[in-house]
């Protein structure tokens, strides 16, 4: 028995969405995975000392900035 155009087409359409829904799914879960790899070995605050200038620089900055 031969299958009719539109069975072929939905064949492929399903196939094609499921590969799709597979692909993002790893990929959500590899995303996931380095996110918690990167928070575990890099510390979120840099080890060095900010000085007082480097401070005040940047509330100049974001003062500037708000007032334009």
């Amino acid at each position: 028995m031969e299958e009719s155009l539109l069975e072929l087409g939905t064949t492929l359409m399903i196939a094609g969405m499921g590969t799709v829904f597979v692909f993002l799914t790893v990929l959500v879960g590899a995303m996931s995975l380095m996110a918690i790899l990167v928070r575990r070995f890099q510390p979120a605050v840099p080890d060095g000392d900010v000085t007082h200038e480097e401070v005040a620089a940047i509330a100049a900055a974001i003062r500037r900035h708000r007032q334009s």
